[in-house]
């Protein structure tokens, strides 16, 4: 029964807002286990250079998007402009091109374990940030997670830094270096990407997704040559092929898939708890990292992996906003 003062109505829209929240949450869970792929796929082609792998990755993304989007070009076009083609144009470069060029380098030179701790950072980033947007949860209601988040990346730094991994001093450093232009790259991705989906209601998270694949396929043409000069090593045939099928495994699952659940996510969340929702790929890289290495987690990755789980699911909690439904007789 209704009550006079419409109770019930904003126990509706609690309930429906619940279940936004609830697929948003999954499609960022989604998301984060198809992006931590993208953190061992260097190891599968280590003869290759980062440049090699980022344009495979990306032309691959370009061709299916194109392929996708041209049914539905007709449907697309009046919605985007000039202004929209400037966004995903610098969208493209700092979530994909760069972003990924910065981070395969840092993981063939300092390996995953580093770069998932630098990686590990990004959700303090997000958060801080979208804490100033319009309807973000204080971020005072935010420091236990983010306090969470911190802990949970200083343990896994404390053992990727114990002096224990393979590697020079100086690869380490180039390793640390490119994996913090990796956070600063998809930091300001993460929170452009997130404003211009809610400017764009009537283009869909797809059909955003496909768009920004073509931008950043065009991109990768010009990278094909650059790859092609700097590389001085000889490769067998079955080596070129090895990296085909990995270029083109990250461009679907990753690129494709990983990025139209984060997109469909990001128009679900607030951006304070789409911050969160990145350390999703941090678990799963370093789940799949250990898989790779064929071993079990230390005590700081376990002390990591609790922090992290606990982190998100404060920041969830934060976010919730219980309804006091008033009945009348």
């Amino acid at each position: 029964m209704t009550s006079p003062d419409g109770s019930s109505d904003a126990a509706g829209r609690a309930a429906l807002g619940s279940r936004a929240s609830a697929k948003g949450i999954a499609c960022g869970i989604g998301a984060g286990a198809l992006w931590g792929l993208v953190f061992v796929a260097p190891e599968w082609v280590r003869d290759f250079s980062a440049l090699h792998l980022s344009t495979g990755r990306y032309l691959g993304y370009g061709l299916v998007a194109a392929m996708l989007l041209a049914p539905r070009w007709r449907a697309v076009r009046p919605h985007i402009g000039t202004g929209q083609w400037k966004d995903l144009t610098w969208l493209s470069i700092a979530g994909n091109t760069l972003y990924y060029l910065l981070l395969t380098t840092a993981v063939q030179t300092g390996g995953i374990a580093m770069t998932s701790l630098i990686i590990g950072f990004m959700p303090v980033a997000v958060t801080i940030i979208g804490s100033r947007d319009e309807g973000a949860v204080p971020l005072r209601r935010l420091v236990p997670s983010l306090l969470l988040c911190a802990a949970g990346t200083l343990c896994i730094g404390a053992q990727a830094l114990d002096g224990q991994q393979d590697g020079s001093t100086g690869q380490r450093v180039i390793g640390l270096l490119c994996a913090i232009g990796a956070l600063a790259s998809w930091t300001s991705y993460a929170i452009g990407n997130a404003r211009c989906l809610r400017r764009l209601p009537r283009v869909s998270a797809h059909d955003w997704n496909l768009l920004t694949g073509v931008v950043t396929g065009l991109q990768s043409l010009v990278l094909i040559p650059v790859a092609l000069a700097l590389d001085a090593s000889h490769h067998e045939a079955g080596a070129w092929l090895r990296l085909g099928a990995v270029s083109a495994a990250v461009a679907v699952f990753a690129s494709l898939l990983g990025n139209a659940l984060w997109n469909q996510m990001s128009r679900l969340l607030p951006l304070t708890l789409v911050g969160q929702m990145i350390l999703c790929e941090t678990v799963f890289a370093l789940l799949y990292g250990m898989l790779w290495e064929r071993r079990l987690p230390t005590p700081l990755e376990t002390t990591a992996l609790a922090c992290v789980t606990l982190s998100v699911l404060s920041c969830v909690a934060a976010h919730r906003r219980p309804v006091a439904v008033e009945v009348t007789a």
